[in-house]
């Protein structure tokens, strides 16, 4: 992980921007993993660790129809995530996480696993992702986190 994040910061510093994260199955690792690494504070503007239906509609924006329309783990609820990260920070680009990290919670549709992602960049187009992981809930929410970063890098380089 460390390797993701130092090569990360090199690019967001080279091209003088600013990452922020919006979480829910993750709890704040993603943050945890940037600031691990001195002088983040040039290219991570903050975190927003938003577990329930009421902190992403407070805290995003979140539309209180798309969550229960589409439920809090859907691409609709993480794009909405990542641009109201975007919009209530200084950040440049955003990576939002919601997911059913278990051993509960889980259904037929969105089984114990399942993960949504978006990233958003100012100025384009929101992505989104669904992944469904293996293993018990420590393993889901890394290699969450992994996804969720890997995924900024690759935004960062296209």
């Amino acid at each position: 992980m460390l390797e993701v994040v130092s090569s990360l910061a090199g690019l967001l510093e080279g091209k003088g921007m600013m990452m922020t994260s919006a979480e829910s199955c993750t709890g704040g690792w993603i943050a945890q993993e940037v600031t691990a690494i001195p002088g983040s504070s040039a290219w991570f503007d903050c975190g927003f660790v938003t577990y329930s239906n009421m902190s992403k509609q407070k805290m995003l924006g979140v539309s209180k129809d798309t969550l229960e329309q589409c439920g809090a783990v859907s691409a609709e609820v993480v794009a909405q995530m990542a641009e109201g990260a975007l919009e209530n920070s200084e950040a440049h680009i955003s990576v939002a996480t919601s997911g059913i990290a278990g051993p509960g919670g889980g259904s037929k549709e969105k089984p114990v696993g399942t993960v949504w992602f978006a990233w958003a960049e100012q100025g384009k187009s929101v992505k989104t992702k669904k992944y469904c992981f293996e293993g018990d809930r420590e393993s889901v929410r890394k290699q969450a986190v992994s996804v969720a970063l890997e995924g900024i890098l690759q935004n960062l380089s296209d």
